[in-house]
């Protein structure tokens, strides 16, 4: 087929509305009175990380694509100018690029399932909190026509319930965030592993004050209320960090 009459077929398939969209819009604004550093695994295709105070980006997402995102704060080169660190979801790669390795918790993770427009998503809690964030579809309905897709977020600073056996600080001994009892105490019962599994897998004493303050996020291994929601034929998403 020549180029004409594929150029042709496209223009035929766009105005008929039949044009399969790759990428899905994701609006992610920066209300915090600091800079982040967004980051992902896998990667987004993210070439500038970085996200000043009150700024707002629309960005493209991949669709499809699975996988969490989150936020590093405080980060900085190092004297030698080489090694770029950061107090909160560091991924250890040294650099400002962080599309890909794991985090270092504390984080509060945004997980996404996104599959031709219908995304899947939740903010959790199972390896902490570092910065508040809201998920907000943009139109849309639940999966199976069950109603509007609802916003999930985790709005409240941990830091004033955080108890001590959790706190993350930094060199300075400052409390830069909020770490899961399974991260901090490598405990299977807060893990939900070993005999806590299935219906052993239960809220705990820590998980219970974290819902307290985030009702709208998921606060240990087997919570699921709110459930995983199933969102189909959103215009878009915000993302915001900070919201209020």
């Amino acid at each position: 087929m020549g180029s004409k009459a594929i150029f042709s077929l496209v223009l035929i398939l766009v105005i008929s509305g039949n044009f399969v969209q790759s990428d899905l819009t994701f609006n992610f604004d920066n209300e915090c009175s600091f800079s982040v550093w967004l980051s992902a695994s896998p990667s987004i295709g993210d070439g500038d990380p970085e996200r000043g105070p009150g700024t707002l980006e629309i960005f493209s997402m991949p669709d499809p694509w699975t996988g969490s995102l989150w936020l590093r704060t405080k980060c900085s080169y190092d004297a030698s100018q080489v090694n770029f660190t950061c107090e909160t979801g560091d991924c250890g790669s040294g650099s400002v690029d962080c599309q890909s390795p794991p985090p270092k918790p504390p984080v509060t993770l945004l997980n996404f399932d996104i599959n031709q427009n219908v995304v899947s998503y939740e903010v959790s809690l199972n390896h902490g909190f570092n910065v508040p964030v809201r998920i907000q579809p943009i139109g849309g309905t639940l999966a199976g026509g069950s109603g509007v897709c609802p916003v999930v977020d985790c709005i409240k600073d941990m830091g004033d319930v955080c108890p001590p056996s959790l706190v993350a600080i930094n060199k300075n001994r400052a409390y830069v965030g909020c770490n899961s009892p399974c991260d901090a105490l490598k405990d299977p019962k807060y893990c939900c592993t070993g005999s806590f599994t299935g219906q052993a897998c239960q809220p705990n004493d820590f998980s219970k004050r974290f819902k307290e303050l985030c009702q709208l996020a998921d606060t240990y291994p087997g919570d699921n209320d709110p459930p995983i929601y199933k969102c189909s034929g959103a215009s878009a998403y915000n993302v915001t960090f900070c919201p209020l």
